[in-house]
Formats: C-alpha cells, structure tokens, sequence
C-alpha cells in the first residue's frame, strides 16, 4: 500500500513530463488572459467588465482542453482575475453593479490565476493607462517590482532559503526609494494547493514569522513581489469591497441562516478548493449569505488592501518552476517602457542579476528528463532580461 502511495506522491511533481505539461499549458492560457485584459485596458472600460473578460477566457479555454478523457479532470480559474488601481493594493475584483472605470493615467495591476487538474499557474502585472514612457515615481515602483522580481528569479533555486529571497527584494526596493509591501506571501505551489507550507516572506518583520525552509528541484513557486511609493502598510478601509474568498477546507460549522447554507453549498459544488468571486454566485443571496460563513472561518476572505491616497503601487507575480536544469518562469509579460528616477549601483543587486537562470549540469546524468521540456526552455533563457528593458536593471 504505501509503495503505491508513494508512488502517487512521486508522479505529482515535476519528475512527471505529464505534470510539467499541465503547469505549461495553465501558464500559456493565464499569459494569454493576461494580454487579453491588458490590451482591453483603457480610460472609461468598467473594471468589473476586465475581471469577467480575464475569467472568462481561462473558463473557455480550459473546458476545450482534456474534454473527452475518461478520467474527468478538473480545471479552471485558481484564482479570480482582479484590477486594483493606483494606491489599491490588491483583490479587487467588483461586484456586477460596480460602476468603477478606469481614466488615463491609472496605474493598473492585474492579478489572475489558471488550473489545469489543480496544477496552477499564476501572473500579475502592472500596466499604465498612458502613451510613451512610464517616468517619475510610477517608472520607479515599477521598476522596482521588476527587479525583485528580476532578482527573486535568480535566488529561488535548489540550496537558497526563503529568508534569502526576502532579504534581497527589500534592498532591491530601497535602491528605487519604495518600499516591499507587508503581508504579501509568495508560496509554493502543489496540486490544488495554491498556498503551500513552504512561503516567501515580503518583509520581515517581528510580527510576521514564517518557517526557514529551503527551496528544492522539482518544486513549483509563485513568486509575489508588491511594491509601493508610499509606507508599505496597507489598511483594509472597507471589508464590503472583499469579493474574493477560498473556502476553508478544514472548518466545519452548522450555518444558522438558510441564505448562508444555500451559499455555502453552491461554494461547495462550484468552488469546492480554488478562490473565487462573489461575483460568481447570486448577488443578492451572496451577501447576506457569505458574512455567516466568513465569521464562523468557513470562508477565508482576500480583503481589498489600500495604501495612502497619492501612493503608487505595482505587482508583479510569476510562476516558476524548478527543474533539474534550472528555473524556468512560465508565466510573465513584457513591461511598458520605464524611465526610473533612480539607477541601481549596488554591487551586491548588479551581481544578483547577472547569475543565469539555468544550472549547468556535470556530464551525461539524466539527461533524458530535460528533454520534454528543452524547446520551451530556451526561449525562456532570455526572457527574463528582457521583460526589463534594460532600463530597469542594466544601467
């Protein structure tokens, strides 16, 4: 029995061709509903409108795939598409009869996530609603997002430790004069676990602990870097703008209101381990329904996040692989042009950034394994340095 077990547990990671092609194709339908809603982005488009035409292309294009297998498998939206603006940290990804647009000028970050058979690939991005180059404070929280992004890229490998990674995006930030926001997690990723044990602090800091732990080959991240011009503390101003939740697996509670146990099961069918959108159930039921839950922990809320009026915040999230020979970021997307006020000269970062993304292994090995993915893999070697476009990094 526990040889099979075993054997179940050792096929779902990446040593499986089949698994890595999962992560590959959520990650080529989560970068191309990342482009769609990007390039759908302009002044007076309803956020709401974004969110929906973010989750439905991932809907549509996951249920073509794996259609007539025996075996049904799950797949879809891991994680809602949410559009928050300007000093809007994260999570916010309206209700129906939301009016807000977007206007010239916004700073936009997108955030979505895709499964095919719970193997996950998450993206966010930050794009300006503006013509020409992104310059002045925008450019450097920008800027900065894509260099610790740039430099996390680098540092979560086989050997480093999680404590690494944090303490470099935070000097990354600092170098553009912004700060790492708080209570970001970046978290290893498993089949329909899309917040695994092992994590990545932003900032470290007394009340935040986590566990040291070591990244490991065959090992799957989401890697989440928040930044901002402003304090890096955000506040939750109004727990009405929450729509985004994940049912809590391990609770259980007997729901006093029928409203709250028609929601709760609808939760259950539909969105029984992914995040969701409140969006996605009957409006009216949903809100009184959903208070129940979230108060008794049924339901772990993903609260909309705000820094100071005036703040800029940018987000850059991408999903990486750690393949025997090296680490291979599958989910991304090529900034605007930024002209920061600030040019990095640190040393230490100048040197994070020239490691290679690839680890060189010694004569014939495995040699095999790779094979699957080798195609894919060059292409990816270069990508990296160019989602900066030298202007962040390579002064």
């Amino acid at each position: 029995m526990s040889s099979d077990d075993e054997r179940e547990e050792k096929e779902l990671d990446l040593t499986s061709p089949e698994v890595v092609t999962k992560y590959k194709s959520a990650a080529e339908i989560v970068n191309k509903a990342l482009q769609l809603v990007v390039s759908a982005c302009k002044p007076g488009t309803k956020i709401v409108d974004l969110c929906e035409k973010g989750d439905s292309y991932v809907r549509e294009q996951t249920g073509n795939m794996y259609k007539n297998v025996k075996k049904k498998i799950e797949r879809g939206v891991a994680f809602p598409t949410c559009v928050s603006v300007n000093n809007v940290v994260c999570h916010f990804s309206p209700l129906a009869s939301d009016e807000t647009v977007l206007q010239e000028g916004d700073v936009v970050k997108i955030d979505l996530g895709c499964h095919i058979d719970g193997f996950i690939a998450v993206v966010a991005h930050t794009h300006v609603l503006q013509e020409g180059p992104i310059t002045g404070r925008a450019a450097d929280v920008i800027a900065a997002a894509n260099t610790a992004a740039e430099v996390a890229l680098r540092l979560v490998r086989p050997g480093k430790k999680n404590k690494d990674v944090t303490d470099a995006i935070q000097k990354v930030a600092a170098a553009y004069d912004c700060k790492i926001v708080e209570g970001v997690l970046s978290h290893q990723l498993k089949q329909f676990v899309i917040d695994g044990n092992k994590v990545v602090l932003s900032v470290s800091n007394p009340e935040t602990r986590v566990d040291d732990a070591e990244f490991e080959e065959n090992e799957v991240y989401a890697i989440d870097i928040v930044t901002s011009t402003g304090d890096g503390k955000p506040k939750l101003l109004d727990e009405k703008q929450t729509t985004v939740y994940k049912r809590a697996v391990d609770k259980n509670y007997h729901l006093k209101m029928k409203a709250s146990r028609f929601i709760f099961s609808e939760i259950s069918q539909k969105f029984p381990i992914m995040p969701f959108t409140a969006r996605a159930l009957e409006e009216k039921r949903a809100r009184l329904g959903l208070v129940e839950c979230v108060n008794h922990d049924l339901l772990q809320p993903y609260p909309v996040l705000h820094e100071k009026p005036g703040d800029y915040v940018a987000h850059i999230k991408f999903t990486v692989l750690l393949m025997p020979n090296g680490s291979d970021r599958i989910t991304s997307h090529a900034l605007q042009e930024v002209q920061p006020t600030k040019t990095i000269d640190d040393p230490e970062i100048k040197a994070w950034l020239a490691l290679g993304t690839k680890t060189k292994k010694k004569g014939g090995g495995k040699k095999k394994k790779g094979k699957k993915g080798d195609k894919p893999e060059e292409s990816t070697e270069a990508e990296p340095m160019d989602a900066t476009n030298g202007a962040t990094t390579q002064e």
